[in-house]
């Protein structure tokens, strides 16, 4: 069953400048989308692209090693959670990234539909982190 999608990506970047490019509400929205987060236990955040709104609500922060959240696409009501795992090492932050709960979906075709879009879109979001922090380090 398609539930959970499992990103890694090492970037060449300090472990602080990768949480403050995912935990920065401006930093956040420079690289990806407009943003209204704080890496605050419970607070309610809200991702806004074109239409399309994601909010959610902060549920675990351990400062420059984990982050975890929820995910709702916003008129689906359905709860999914993302979670950040940070890894310093010497070639700079090793990145995991777990989004998971995607068999919430109602139907196995939602599911279906829901996962490679995810999937997708985390594979963009990589992308654009990676040269986001690249750029910051030689600004």
């Amino acid at each position: 069953m398609k539930d959970t999608i499992t990103k890694e990506h090492q970037y060449q970047a300090q472990i602080s400048d990768v949480w403050n490019a995912i935990t920065n509400a401006k930093e956040i929205s420079d690289w990806f989308i407009k943003a209204d987060f704080k890496p605050e236990i419970g607070y309610a955040y809200t991702f806004t692209h074109e239409d399309t709104v994601i909010s959610g609500k902060v549920l675990e922060v351990d400062p420059v090693h984990n982050l975890v959240y929820t995910w709702e696409v916003g008129g689906t009501g359905v709860e999914t959670t993302v979670k950040w795992q940070l890894l310093e090492n010497e070639e700079g932050t090793l990145v995991k990234l777990i989004h998971s709960g995607i068999s919430n979906y109602k139907t196995q075709e939602m599911i279906t539909k829901m996962f490679t879009g995810f999937s997708n879109g985390w594979d963009s979001c990589i992308i654009n982190l990676d040269k986001y922090l690249k750029e910051a380090r030689h600004a």
